[in-house]
Formats: structure tokens, C-alpha cells, sequence
């Protein structure tokens, strides 16, 4: 459709007043326009040259010159009377823009409804933390998460709400389950903690309490307050050093494990039929039990003792030296031959000065007993200084 020409929408160029002039000038007919529609009309073929002969035939009466027809007008907002800055247009009269409306309106003009908050987080919805162009499967995320958003702030029916509370509610299995593991940790704990009392605190412990019986023995014997004679038992009366194991530990009274072994100290045997003899007797046995593994383990390394190395037993008055001799690696703990006056598998024959060092065996258990026997070699007074074995 044509668009109308400015002269004909005015009312200028077609109102009453050019008509009237020119129908009063008789223009119409002497310009012979009458004939040549005459003509026209007489005559089909020719009526475009009648018609092209006239120059002008819709020429204005004021001689305005011809223009062309106006392009439609665009509709702009209308300028801000303060400034020129741009300004978002106004919403449509009869309501406030729906959600959809806003989205639309958002995706023609390229902003975002809201403040400059809500522009930003679109932004980074749209293009990313800095920027970049999402991935489908990164819209395809944020679209399931917005889905499983507005599902989780959605509410639930009573059924609904009673099945997710039944699903959330662990099973008998699965409490039981937790139940066992929880007790296998606390096990597991406990033994842990009772490996670590046995291994390292008792050891602690009978370090020290054997240390200190040591020095009392010393301070007594420096100061004359000790006297050789009976002892109690649980009493400490003698040192024994094992130099090739680095061994210097109190010898007690008895073999009795809270008074004597579980203290770090070494026990003699002295009660009932497991009494032997003392060094200083003529001839005899005299026979000690130590712990090998834990409470201070004064006997662990005894099964590496070698034929002629040396064992010092320092009482109050004198140092009795003794060489090993024979070991018997493993022997029941009712056989208690090997303490006797001559041990038969000892490899002695006859009475004689002798000293015997039982422990356990294997290691960390008591089922068997581990024995080492040795012959006194040397009686040497303290006056005299201490034996070649103990002098660095």
C-alpha cells in the first residue's frame, strides 16, 4: 500500500479554495485536457500517449514542486527535560509487566530487570564466573539444580513427607551394622591402647623403679647402713651387670611378679623348692628370672650370650664373676632341674659355684622357658676395686 503524500494529508493542495481557482479559470478546458480524454476514451490503444502527453496533469495550481511520499515515523520516548542520558521506556499503560514480559522485554532491549545486584548474577548466569561462554552441559547442570531447587522449596504432602522420613530412617540391618563397627572400634582402640600400656609404659615404669632400687643399694653400701644376712622378700641385696648386653639391674629377694618382676628387677629363687643358694655359699646354684618382654625386660637379649662371656653379681661386700658355659633354648616351665644344685643338662658333673638366668620364650609369650647356665670364675673383694669385666 501506498503511503500518503504530504500535500494530500495537509488539506493545503486539495482543499476547496485550489479547486475553486481553477474551475473559475477555465484552465481545465483550454489546456485541452478534455479532448484528450476524448481521445482516451475513444481510443484503447492510444490512451497512454494522450495520457503521457500531459506533462503535469496533477500539477498544484500554486506550482509546488513534487515530493516524494514520507517514510513512517518511528515512535522515540520523549527526551528527558534534564538530560540526554538514555532511559529505560516506561511499561505499557493498562498493567505492570509480567515475569514473561519481563524476560522479553529484558531479551529485546539486552538488560536485566533489577538493580545492578540482579544484572550482575544474570551476567554470570549467562557467561560464567569471568565471563565465558557456558557449555551445554554447564546450562544443562544449572538447569536440573534450579529444578531441584524450586522442587525442594515446593511442599510436600503428608505422604510425601512420611515416605522421605521412612527412607531417611536407618533400617534395623543398618543400626545393627553401626552397632558392630562402632564395637569393633572401640575394640580395637582399647587393644591398642592396652599394646601401647605394655610395650612402652610398663617398660617406663620399671625403668624407673628399678633405677632408683639401684641407687638405694649404692648409698647404703657407701654409707655402712646395708649388712649381708637374710633379706626379706621383695627386698633388693645385689646388682648384676651382663657388660656384652649392657645390663645393670637390682637383684631382689623372691620371684614373685607385683613385688619383684613387674618392678624391672631381676628375682632370685628362694621360696620353698625353688630355693637355691646364694653367691657367697661354697657350692650351689645360684638362679634368677627375669621378665624378657615388657617391665623393663632385663633378660630379652639373653639368648645371645656366647660360651666364656661374662656376668658380675656386686653384693655390699664383694664381685662374683661368672663365664657362661651352656643354653638350653627351650625347656617346659615345670622343669625344675635346671635350678638344681647340678643342672643335667647344664653339661656340669659335680657340685661347683654356679648361676642360672631363666626367661621366656619365644618372645611377647610365656609357653616356654629360655635358660642359661654359668660357672664362678672369680671372688673379688670391693676393697680390691672393681673385676677387669666391669672396667671400661
Amino acid at each position: 500500500m501506498t503511503a500518503l503524500r504530504p500535500e494530500r494529508e495537509s488539506g493545503a493542495s486539495y482543499g476547496q479554495e485550489p479547486y475553486e481557482a481553477y474551475e473559475a479559470s477555465g484552465a481545465f478546458e483550454a489546456s485541452g485536457a478534455s479532448g484528450a480524454f476524448e481521445e482516451w476514451g475513444t481510443d484503447p490503444a492510444g490512451r497512454h500517449g494522450a495520457y503521457a502527453a500531459q506533462e503535469q496533469p496533477y500539477a498544484s495550481p500554486a506550482d509546488e514542486p513534487y515530493l516524494p511520499p514520507a517514510e513512517p515515523q518511528q515512535f522515540l520516548p520523549p527526551i528527558d527535560d534534564e538530560t540526554v542520558a538514555l532511559r529505560i521506556p516506561d511499561p505499557p499503560p493498562g498493567g505492570s509487566i509480567t515475569p514473561s514480559g519481563a524476560s522479553t522485554a529484558a531479551a529485546a532491549t539486552g538488560t536485566t530487570p533489577g538493580g545492578r545486584a540482579a544484572r550482575r548474577k544474570a551476567a554470570k548466569r549467562r557467561h560464567g564466573r569471568h565471563g565465558g561462554t557456558r557449555t551445554t552441559s554447564e546450562a544443562s547442570e544449572e538447569g536440573a539444580e534450579e529444578v531441584s531447587a524450586d522442587a525442594a522449596r515446593a511442599p510436600l504432602s503428608r505422604v510425601e513427607a512420611r515416605r522421605q522420613a521412612r527412607a531417611r530412617k536407618a533400617s534395623p540391618a543398618v543400626v545393627a551394622s553401626r552397632a558392630i563397627g562402632e564395637v569393633f572400634i572401640t575394640t580395637g582402640v582399647l587393644m591398642l591402647l592396652f599394646v601401647t600400656y605394655q610395650l612402652w609404659w610398663t617398660n617406663v615404669r620399671a625403668h624407673a623403679a628399678a633405677d632408683k632400687e639401684t641407687s638405694t643399694l649404692q648409698n647404703d653400701w657407701a654409707t655402712g647402713k646395708g649388712a649381708p644376712g637374710t633379706f626379706e622378700p621383695g627386698q633388693g641385696f645385689a646388682i648384676l651387670h651382663i657388660p656384652e648386653l649392657d645390663v645393670v639391674v637390682p637383684i631382689a629377694e623372691g620371684v614373685s611378679n607385683k613385688k619383684v618382676l613387674d618392678k624391672g628387677m631381676v628375682g632370685h629363687y628362694s621360696e620353698g623348692r625353688l630355693k637355691t643358694a646364694m653367691p657367697g655359699a661354697k657350692t650351689g646354684n645360684f638362679a634368677l628370672a627375669g621378665h624378657r618382654n615388657t617391665h623393663g625386660e632385663p633378660f630379652r637379649y639373653i639368648n645371645k650370650l656366647k660360651k666364656g662371656d661374662e656376668v658380675v653379681v656386686e653384693t655390699q661386700d664383694k664381685y662374683y664373676v661368672y663365664k657362661m658355659t651352656s643354653t638350653l633354648p627351650v625347656t617346659s616351665p615345670s622343669n625344675t632341674s635346671v635350678i638344681g644344685p647340678v643342672p643335667p643338662q647344664s653339661g656340669f658333673t659335680k657340685p661347683g659355684r654356679y648361676i642360672t638366668l631363666t626367661t621366656c620364650t619365644p618372645e611377647f609369650t610365656s609357653k616356654y622357658r629360655l635358660i642359661v647356665w654359668g660357672k664362678m670364675v672369680e671372688e673379688r673383694p670391693r676393697s680390691k676395686g672393681k673385676p677387669d669385666a666391669l672396667v671400661e
